[in-house]
C-alpha cells in the first residue's frame, strides 16, 4: 500500500539528510554546540538535582509482550561472599549479572533503532544493521547529550494531573505548555514531554502504563513538523511509546505502524527518548516557575546498540 501523499510531503519537509554530511550518524544532536552548552550551564542556578531514571529491575514495566519480545532485566548469576584469599579475614566480594534489554526501562533509541520504506535515517543502507548489532547509527556513536533541557508539562498546562490515556499531543499543545513554562525552545534544546502517565506506573498499574486498555498519550504526527521547526536535538516523554496509541490515522497505521518514529528518527534523525520518570521535576518546575535546567543524559555506549539505558538528570 503506497503512503499517502500528505505523509511523504511532511516526510520530505523534516528531513535532515545530508544536512551535516553524507557520513552523519548522530542527527540532531549536532545541534548541541558549544553554544547550547553554555545556554544549559546558565540553567544551574540553586543546585538542585533531579534523576529522571526509573530503576532498573525484573519487575520493571515491560509486560514481555508489550512491546513484543522486550523484557525487564533478568538476574541470573551471583558472585557472593566470595574470598579473595584463603584467609578467613579475607576480603570477599560480592558481584551479579544481568540480561539486559537496551530499552527496558528509561532509554534513548538509537537512529538505526527505526527504518522503513527500505530507508535507515541518512540514506544509510539496510545491511548496516545486522545480527551483530548496529555498524551504523548504533547508540555507541552518540557521545555525550549534555544540553539545556525544557520541561514541557503538556498535563499541567491542561489543567490536569495526567492526560487521559489516548490523548494525542497536538502543536498547540506543545506552544500552549511552552507559554506556560515561560520558555521559549531554542535550536539544541532537548524537550521533555510530561504526560503524567508515570503516575500509572509508580501505582503499580503496569497495563494501563503500557497502554493496555486505553492506549497511550503522546505526540500526533503533525508534532513532527514542530519539532523540525524548533530544531530540537532531542525529545523524551513519560511514557511507554512515545507517540500516541491508539493511532490517529488507520491508513497510516497499516502500512508504517509507528508513523511518527518514522518522521523523527528515519527523516529527521531526531533521538527520542521514553520512561523518562518526570514526576519530581515537574512538581518542583510548578513550585518555582522554572522549567530550563541543565540536562546530563548521556547514554551508556554499547557497541552497535539500538538504544541505551540512562540515568538522566536535571540540574537547577
Amino acid at each position: 500500500m503506497p503512503l499517502p501523499e500528505d505523509f511523504q510531503a511532511l516526510a520530505r519537509t523534516v528531513n535532515n539528510w545530508g544536512r551535516w554530511g553524507p557520513d552523519d550518524e548522530i542527527g540532531t544532536l549536532n545541534l548541541i554546540d558549544d553554544g547550547a552548552v553554555k545556554r544549559a550551564a546558565a540553567c544551574v542556578r540553586t543546585g538542585k538535582r533531579f534523576s529522571l531514571a526509573i530503576t532498573m529491575s525484573e519487575s520493571g514495566p515491560m509486560l514481555g509482550n508489550i512491546p513484543p519480545g522486550r523484557k525487564n532485566p533478568q538476574q541470573h548469576r551471583f558472585e557472593l561472599h566470595d574470598p579473595f584469599t584463603k584467609d578467613p579475614d579475607s576480603v570477599q566480594v560480592n558481584t551479579n549479572e544481568f540480561t539486559l534489554n537496551l530499552k527496558s526501562a528509561t532509554h534513548w533509541s538509537a537512529l538505526g533503532h527505526v527504518e522503513y520504506a527500505g530507508r535507515l535515517y541518512n540514506g544509510f543502507p539496510l545491511d548496516s544493521i545486522d545480527e551483530k548489532g548496529a555498524h551504523r547509527l548504533g547508540i555507541d556513536k552518540i557521545g555525550s547529550i549534555v544540553t539545556r533541557g525544557v520541561l514541557l508539562d503538556i498535563a499541567r498546562a491542561k489543567g490536569v494531573d495526567r492526560l487521559d490515556p489516548g490523548t494525542a499531543i497536538s502543536p498547540d499543545d506543545l506552544d500552549q505548555a511552552e507559554k506556560q513554562a515561560g520558555v521559549t525552545v531554542e535550536p539544541g534544546d532537548a524537550i521533555l514531554l510530561r504526560t503524567g502517565a508515570m503516575r500509572w506506573l509508580r501505582e503499580g498499574d503496569k497495563e494501563t502504563y503500557a497502554g493496555i486498555f486505553r492506549g497511550i498519550a503522546g505526540p500526533g504526527i503533525a508534532c513532527a513538523g514542530w519539532f523540525h521547526e524548533r530544531d530540537i536535538a532531542a525529545a523524551a516523554c513519560d511514557t511507554s511509546g512515545f507517540e500516541v496509541w491508539p493511532r490517529e490515522r488507520d491508513d497510516l497505521l497499516k502500512v508504517l505502524g509507528h508513523p511518527l518514529h518514522a518522521l523523527c528518527i528515519v527523516e529527521m534523525g531526531l533521538t527520542l527518548g521514553q520512561n523518562f520518570d518526570l514526576e519530581a521535576l515537574g512538581d518542583d518546575c510548578a513550585a518555582d516557575g522554572v522549567y530550563e535546567f541543565l540536562l546530563s543524559a548521556s547514554p551508556e555506549p554499547f557497541e552497535g546498540g539500538l538504544g541505551g539505558p540512562v540515568n538522566p538528570v536535571a540540574i537547577k
